[in-house]
């Protein structure tokens, strides 16, 4: 039954343009309602220690997690408001999607057609709409 929600995690985050690990860290950490060792979380989730290390990083990042040192060990906990962190996460990721994007669309727009740079500016013009709306979800 566990294994199963640790999946459904993982399921999550991969749905959001994460690792699958993410999801399944989060899942370890929720399960087990309290700190949890790296050793230990590599044990639950069938990685490897060095990659939950790199994976703990983002987490940390997005203020998801919070490592500590405790007894020549590294622990890990969530941290803060679980839900406010994904969406953290999550509108980070898309602005960094639309950023890309438009980065692109600008090479793009140097070397296109007439025809091809109006729809191009069509291209902007929404992606500048959708960062007005991302704005207004903060």
């Amino acid at each position: 039954m566990v294994s199963r929600i640790y999946e459904i995690f993982s399921s999550v985050a991969r749905s959001m343009g994460y690792s699958p690990v993410h999801g399944k860290i989060i899942g370890v950490l929720l399960v087990k309602n309290r700190p949890v060792s790296l050793k230990e979380l590599a044990r639950e989730t069938g990685y490897s220690t060095s990659m939950i290390s790199l994976s703990l990083d983002l987490l940390e990042i997005f203020g998801i997690v919070k490592k500590f040192r405790k007894d020549r060990n590294l622990w890990i906990q969530l941290q803060g408001d679980l839900l406010s962190c994904l969406k953290r996460a999550f509108l980070l990721k898309l602005k960094k999607s639309i950023q890309d994007c438009r980065k692109e669309l600008e090479e793009e727009r140097e070397k296109a057609r007439k025809e091809e740079k109006l729809a191009i500016e069509k291209l902007q013009k929404e992606l500048k709409r959708l960062e007005n709306y991302l704005k207004i979800l903060e």
